[in-house]
């Protein structure tokens, strides 16, 4: 079977790498390289980002209304390749392509219809006063680029790209070398749509090649990214002294605070859920599960006995729950996290371990979904990011107690409280350190509200406002009197 080859999009045309360099490209099921992915070096960056900025002042004279109408024609390619997506997104990822299907294609989807109609309600401000008339106006950057991860690929490429558009930016987007093959799709929904050339220009290729030459670059105006938080200090290390508009949002380890008083079913089903959707692999999952006391055996032995009871397989196969990591480095690092657990004192309740799937998926990486117990605040299964299907167990004894557990972390990306007391969930919600706080729920998203982490989880805040605010810089024009 030959390999698909996976080519940058520059211009307005799929592109060769100008120094012949490729990456293989594995799908996670089955181990087996399935395509090779264009390794963008300078002269590739150098090519997309020209084609930006010659893009760039037609582009942004469009009107909000036609540039709205573009986004909404992105949205209908989109979705009338929905079901080629979504196995694509699998096949790329190893998640379930029932997941792909009914979460993440749409929501890409969703990103660039949300994005088109917030177009067109973009207004400037007027100030008045004796000494004269204020005008500010909210102007586009120019050539600007995102950086985007492996583990929702579609979506959280497309929820960089759309306010970009929508604002009148011309983008230069890097999506993950390990998940490359949706991004190469927008690029054909983007040709097939006739959008301007140079207007989306999407650039494959390593991080620390196509990614670092793309951060560089003098003519990159701004640069949002989403990844590892070391790799986002990296990347602020570059782009402060260049003085670029920098958004991040980064990683997490976020508490799942469960009081005694909660509605208990439904807040077991979502906690199982908030624990290993996409095989733990998303920002926002529920890593550290706290549990008041008086509950914590009857939560344990629930939760324990719903986790082991959940199906790692094939992603093709609609009864797998999860399906297999993005990488065997990337399995064998969640792996070694366990391992390290065990030394520390963990006692494994579940999973623990690899899991063989039979049949065309014996050689891919899946990894058994986990609940660690025993084990204290300071011990790197509780500290580190594992971004894998493992998760802690913490008592806590009141809310002070809840508090001091959930804020003791380097990270401050999101939170989950579950009680059926509102005052105290106010309470507890208001001093959390992180950026989102769910009460009685997880990954309830309204794209109108500001997303974005405290601490070592990011800089900056994306969605609705605040995405157009950073994609944009405000002049203010004065009248004088």
């Amino acid at each position: 079977m030959s390999l698909i080859a996976i080519r940058s999009f520059i211009d307005g045309r799929f592109v060769e790498p100008a120094g012949d360099h490729w990456l293989d490209s594995f799908e996670p099921a089955t181990g087996e390289v399935f395509s090779q992915v264009a390794d963008s070096q300078t002269d590739d960056v150098d090519r997309a980002v020209q084609a930006a900025a010659r893009a760039f002042p037609d582009w942004s004279r469009t009107s909000p209304d036609e540039r709205s109408r573009w986004l909404h024609r992105l949205a209908d390619g989109i979705e009338a390749r929905l079901d080629e997506f979504a196995e694509a997104e699998s096949r790329d990822s190893g998640k379930p392509v029932w997941l792909a299907r009914q979460f993440e294609i749409p929501r890409a989807v969703t990103n660039f219809r949300f994005f088109a109609g917030l177009a067109l309600g973009q207004s400037s401000e007027s100030h008045d006063s004796p000494a004269g008339l204020n005008v500010t106006l909210r102007q586009p950057w120019g050539a600007v680029a995102s950086i985007s991860p492996w583990n929702l690929p579609l979506y959280l490429l497309t929820w960089k790209v759309a306010p970009a558009l929508a604002t009148g930016n011309c983008v230069v987007a890097k999506p993950s070398e390990l998940t490359p093959l949706t991004a190469m799709m927008l690029g054909e929904v983007c040709a097939a749509a006739g959008l301007p050339k140079g207007v989306l220009n999407l650039v494959q290729g390593a991080g620390t090649t196509t990614g670092q030459a793309l951060v560089e670059h003098p003519a990159i105006k701004a640069v949002s990214f989403t990844g590892g938080t070391a790799t986002g200090a990296r990347i602020a290390g570059t782009a402060a002294p260049l003085f670029k508009k920098l958004s991040l949002e980064l990683g997490g380890k976020n508490p799942n605070v469960i009081f005694a008083d909660c509605e208990f079913d439904k807040m077991l089903a979502t906690t199982l859920r908030s624990s290993f959707q996409n095989q733990g692999q998303i920002c926002l999952c529920g890593s550290r599960i706290l549990v008041e006391r008086s509950l914590h055996d009857r939560f344990v032995s629930a939760f324990v006995e719903k986790a082991g009871g959940l199906v790692v397989g094939d992603p093709r196969d609609s009864k797998s729950v999860l399906g297999a990591v993005v990488s065997h480095p990337h399995q064998q690092k969640i792996l070694a996290a366990i391992r390290q657990a065990k030394t520390d004192g963990a006692e494994v309740l579940c999973g623990g371990d690899a899991v063989n799937v039979p049949g065309r998926c014996q050689n891919g990486w899946f990894v058994a979904p986990t609940v660690l117990a025993g084990l204290g605040p300071g011990c790197s299964a509780n500290q580190d990011e594992i971004f894998g299907p493992v998760v802690t167990i913490q008592a806590f004894d009141d809310d002070d107690h809840a508090l001091a557990l959930a804020n003791d972390s380097r990270y401050g990306l999101s939170s989950t409280v579950w009680t059926s007391n509102l005052p105290r969930a106010l309470r507890v919600a208001k001093q959390i350190e992180t950026g989102v706080v769910w009460i009685n729920g997880w990954l309830i998203r309204d794209l109108r509200t500001p997303f974005g982490g405290m601490k070592q989880s990011g800089v900056g805040r994306e969605g609705g406002e605040e995405a157009m605010a950073f994609w944009t810089q405000p002049r203010n024009i004065c009248f004088c009197n």
